[in-house]
């Protein structure tokens, strides 16, 4: 054990089996080192189990400027009632006191009940006998003057000062407090053992020189231990806040999924944020409890208005009987702040007629809600559209899926929805342990009502995802509102997840081939994996999913049973030419079984003229 503790430990080891047990200053004098290092070497002892340390804690009081100044002349209560022989108004009071002492003074007159307050005239009580705090601060004058010193050094026990009395000078900051904690350290008899098996103090070596190891002394030195196992601070380096870590991972996956990313304005007409995507005028989110409204007013864009009016009212050319009603222009003006971000997506599709499109937008919107655990104000949203002659239902689940999938669920499913302008209408779920299924956003198929206005042939997929919700149950949350807490003990300790895969660009650029690492499980995925090494990325989906292992497996074994052929054929062509010529001698000749096997037939079977000689 004495091995293991360094001198200033065996020394205070030693003085404390003189002295049994004792403060910190007695075990310093006696060691010979300085309080800290002396500290420092106690507490090692004590994990150790060597020694033992009791904290005490005091609370020490002594008397501030204001409180000398008041133990001197006394309190304003005090100098007000010996002021005073009777009824007295509280102007008199003045002319005597000082004006900023009656305010409150006149205060604690009532709670002592030294006197009465009536019609602005103080009335004096009764005898004002000295009370608990005017002792508490005449002891403390007189023991300060004693000690030359009102620093706080002095303790105020119970029976001499009232907690409540303590409790009502410090509100008065008559009295400042200081807490002063005493340790009070003891050898245990582990320690007592390890001083009687022998303790010698020699010269310690804390640093390792060249002069040191050039000397061969070196070897008889004694070098201070270093405990390597104890646990080190942990340190938190620079990162991303988790939040926008998830929202950048699902921006890379929609960009490696071929799609653009677009931008639009938080401020919004009623026009594309509601008209445009035929939702009612009279729908129940454009009221003022559910939208934020402003007071400025937007242009319409005349190319669509007349379009959009008419299927509002009659279905237009659509074939729909529309809502009934007259649209209102004025009503479509209307400045909000998004309600969503499928209003950028209709913009969009406006200066977009024409497919192919697929594009997204990751961007904040704005409702009306009362914060709540799941609610707040404002929050992100993920949209996403699909144009192109061709596309179905099908492919609209199968992109949902996809997404829902590399943001790790694994479980997905699709119930039927309604939306105003959508029709099919789903809203996605995902199953989670401890929750069940979870509803994470809402899609569906464009309405003709809403892309025959902007001049749009071609079917539209869309989707509105709720990306809070997601990084709540990736994050492990139970409220929304932690998402936006500087909370930063939860920002150091947050896991970041490394995932080594392919960029944007490189997807992007790989051609109609699909990237093994975006599509999970995508058998074209894993072939494409086989026969393009570079371009892979080393991800679970690829490298080691079970069938990439067993496509490399039959590869390989594919190569093996080509190379053996080969190795077959080529064996087969050398014992031709070795035996050729012996077949023509065994017809003609009685020695040619022995010539067969002659030492030089295996050169003359790759002689020039060999072939000749054989057959002639």
């Amino acid at each position: 054990m004495t091995c293991d503790l360094t001198n200033n430990e065996k020394k205070v080891l030693l003085a404390l089996n003189e002295l049994g047990a004792g403060e910190l200053k007695d075990i310093a004098d006696i060691s010979d080192i300085n309080g800290d290092a002396a500290m420092q070497s106690v507490y090692l002892l004590e994990e150790k189990g060597l020694t033992s340390v009791t904290e005490t804690k005091v609370d020490l009081y002594g008397l501030t400027a204001e409180g000398r100044e008041y133990a001197e002349s006394g309190l304003p209560e005090r100098q007000i009632i010996e002021a005073i022989d009777g009824p007295t108004s509280l102007d008199d009071i003045k002319e005597k006191i000082s004006p900023k002492l009656v305010g409150f003074a006149t205060g604690w007159l009532i709670k002592k009940k030294w006197a009465q307050i009536r019609d602005g005239m103080i009335l004096p009580a009764g005898s004002a006998e000295k009370g608990d705090d005017e002792k508490v601060l005449s002891s403390l004058y007189e023991n300060s003057l004693e000690g030359d010193t009102f620093s706080p050094i002095f303790e105020l026990p119970e029976e001499i000062a009232p907690k409540s009395v303590v409790s009502d000078l410090l509100k008065r900051r008559l009295l400042e407090k200081e807490e002063r904690v005493t340790r009070r350290i003891s050898i245990t008899e582990k320690g007592r053992k390890t001083v009687d098996a022998g303790i010698s103090i020699k010269e310690e070596i804390a640093q390792i020189t060249p002069e040191l190891l050039s000397d061969d002394n070196w070897q008889e030195k004694y070098f201070r231990p270093y405990k390597i196992r104890k646990p080190i601070r942990s340190a938190y380096g620079a990162k991303t806040h988790p939040y926008q870590r998830m929202i950048d991972q699902m921006r890379q996956i929609f960009l490696e999924m071929g799609f653009e990313e677009i931008k639009g304005d938080i401020v919004q007409s009623s026009f594309w944020n509601f008209d445009a995507l035929f939702q009612p005028q009279d729908h129940p989110a454009r009221e003022m409890q559910d939208t934020f409204h402003l007071a400025d007013r937007s242009e319409l864009p005349e190319k669509y208005v007349d379009a959009v009016k008419a299927v509002h009212e009659n279905g237009g050319s659509t074939g729909s009987s529309g809502w009934g009603g007259k649209w209102d222009p004025e009503i479509a003006r209307r400045d909000v702040l998004r309600t969503h971000t499928t209003s950028i997506s209709s913009q969009y599709l406006a200066n977009h007629p024409k497919g192919p499109v697929k594009a997204f937008c990751i961007d904040r919107a704005y409702r009306r809600e009362t914060i709540d655990p799941t609610h707040t104000p404002e929050f992100e949203q993920l949209e996403g559209i699909v144009m192109a002659e061709g596309v179905t239902f099908a492919h609209l689940l199968g992109y949902l899926k996809e997404f829902y999938h590399r943001m790790g669920f694994e479980e997905v499913r699709f119930r039927p929805g309604y939306f105003p302008y959508t029709e099919p209408s789903v809203e996605p779920e995902v199953w989670v342990d401890g929750l069940g299924w979870v509803e994470l956003g809402g899609a569906g198929v464009y309405r003709k009502e809403v892309t025959e206005p902007l001049g749009i042939k071609e079917p539209v997929l869309a989707w509105g995802l709720g990306v809070s919700r997601v990084a709540m149950l990736r994050l492990g949350l139970k409220d929304l509102r932690d998402l936006y807490q500087s909370d930063i003990d939860w920002l150091r300790k947050s896991e970041i997840r490394i995932d080594w895969q392919r960029s944007a660009q490189d997807c992007r650029t790989a051609g109609p081939i699909r990237c093994p690492d975006m599509f999970p499980g995508n058998v074209s995925g894993h072939f494409y994996f086989l026969f393009r090494f570079s371009s892979v990325s080393f991800s679970s989906s690829s490298v080691f999913h079970p069938l990439s292992v067993c496509l490399l497996f039959i590869l390989f074994l594919f190569c093996l049973l080509f190379i053996l052929f080969l190795f077959c054929l080529l064996f087969i062509f050398i014992l031709f030419s070795l035996f050729s010529s012996s077949f023509c001698s065994v017809c003609f000749h009685p020695h040619s079984v022995l010539s067969a096997f002659h030492p030089h037939s295996v050169l003359s079977a790759f002689h020039p003229h060999s072939v000749l000689f054989t057959w002639c």
